[in-house]
């Protein structure tokens, strides 16, 4: 009942006054985000951006229903992942969404009133209702896509952090470096025996020097790892030295009963290097 291709004539053709309009009501001086922007390229960028979304709505009033979510999925991933949208809060650009599809609304009003007596009461219901389910879902769509992506990047940055957090930094004679530092929690604990694993014998290590000087906070299944760690490279053939071990990590490895017999001990990483010059 909601589609005509005399309406959608009518809005197709006011797509980039549509877009010139909504740019223009953005309160600039409380705008924030992409919206607040005033270098020329981004505002080109958030200009064509909305303009293709109207481009793709104007579609809703002539295409089946699917086949219009399914043109519609790549513009909505898109913003969803656009680096400038991500920066900007989703709550203020639901507020956009919401602020088009009055536009929608009013436009549909001018139609009418350009058409009167043309069109009953209940297509022109059938109209508003289908603009407001539909952005509806667009902006569903949207924020969980959005979400989706933000959580993914996270965790890829996360991933990297500790990655980089655990790096085995080559010495002279076939000797490497370890330095910990910040807090280690499970996660974190699995990454480093991983990583150092793959780096000692990367870099063809024999004796890794472990500084745990900078380590916050240490619990017992993380120090269960660390030296888990020592245990399986001995078996590789690395040699270890511990130095920088806090009282409190001194404490919590005895009262795990972890041995201390097979591992070189030195109070300070200068001390653990000095000794193997």
């Amino acid at each position: 009942m909601h589609r005509d291709k005399a309406l959608h004539s009518f809005l197709i053709e006011k797509t980039w006054q549509l877009t010139e309009e909504w740019y223009q009501s953005i309160d600039k001086s409380k705008a924030t985000g992409v919206y607040a922007s005033t270098n020329p390229k981004t505002i080109k960028t958030l200009k064509e951006q909305n303009h293709e979304f109207h481009v793709h709505f104007c579609e809703v009033f002539i295409t089946e229903e699917n086949k219009f979510l399914r043109d519609f999925e790549k513009w909505v991933i898109m913003i969803a992942q656009d680096e400038e949208h991500l920066n900007t809060p989703v709550t203020v650009i639901m507020e956009e969404f919401f602020k088009v599809q009055q536009q929608y609304l009013s436009l549909v009003q001018e139609f009418v009133s350009l058409h009167k007596g043309e069109y009953s009461q209940t297509i022109i219901d059938a109209w508003n209702k289908i603009i407001i389910e539909t952005f509806n879902k667009i902006v569903t769509w949207f924020v969980e896509e959005n979400q989706k992506y933000s959580e993914e990047k996270l965790i890829a940055q996360q991933e990297m952090i500790n990655e980089l957090s655990s790096p085995v930094i080559a010495l002279n004679n076939h000797m490497g470096l370890l330095p910990l530092i910040g807090i280690i929690d499970t996660q974190r604990a699995k990454l480093i025996v991983e990583n150092t694993l793959e780096q000692c014998t990367e870099k063809e290590i024999t004796h890794l020097f472990i500084d745990l000087s900078g380590v916050l906070i240490i619990d017992t299944m993380v120090a269960q790892q660390i030296f888990s760690l020592i245990e399986t490279l001995g078996l590789i053939g690395v040699k270890c030295t511990l130095s920088g071990i806090r009282p409190e990590i001194a404490l919590t490895a005895v009262q795990l009963g972890l041995s201390f017999e097979n591992v070189s001990i030195k109070s300070s990483l200068a001390q653990a290097i000095g000794s193997q010059l």
